[in-house]
């Protein structure tokens, strides 16, 4: 695996075998860095990663500039990981968590200008995340909340969608606060 863009852009890491995780792929985080990129100033958001597994999409936003960084993972062989890939990079405030995405939000008194959920595609309760992290409070005013998900999850009636952007079996829904502006 490697990062992408920004600063770190061509760094290589390697997660151990038989991870329980599933990797967004190097497709799929292009399209969505680009959104990213034209709506937020990287070096001026705090970020949540859920579901963090590899920990990718933090070392995306570290080397696109985000120092304001907080990863949640369940799996303690994970949360290893990217502690030493973090170490590696040098990202020294990156908060990194082993908990339960549910607990975590129901728990946590910090806001977050963009969170990312890439969960297990077999999770049974993935649809109830949309409305976990939006009435949780951990979702700033003009922030966003991206759920990666495959096909067979369809969230174009939900009150707070702002938009889907879909790459091969890759979706993103993008929720927020400002509903509906385009999809």
């Amino acid at each position: 695996m490697r990062i992408i863009g920004g600063d770190h852009k061509g760094f290589r890491f390697q997660p151990p075998k038989n991870i329980p995780a599933r990797p967004t792929t190097d497709f799929a985080k292009e399209g969505l860095f680009n959104i990213i990129n034209n709506q937020f100033y990287f070096d001026e958001v705090s970020f949540l990663d859920l579901f963090a597994g590899t920990g990718s999409i933090s070392y995306e936003m570290f080397s696109r500039g985000c120092r304001n960084i907080t990863s949640v993972e369940l799996s303690s062989k994970m949360i290893k990981f990217i502690k030493e890939v973090s170490d590696q990079l040098k990202i020294s405030d990156h908060q990194i968590l082993q908990d339960d995405v549910f607990n975590f939000l129901k728990h946590t008194s910090k806001s977050y200008d963009i969170i990312f959920a890439g969960p297990p595609y077999p999770l049974e309760n993935i649809d109830d995340l949309p409305d976990a992290v939006m009435e949780s409070g951990v979702l700033n005013k003009n922030g966003w909340y991206i759920l990666e998900t495959s096909p067979r999850h369809d969230y174009r009636d939900h009150p707070k969608l702002h938009r889907l952007k879909n790459y091969g079996q890759t979706h993103f829904w993008i929720f927020s606060h400002e509903a509906n502006e385009e999809q």
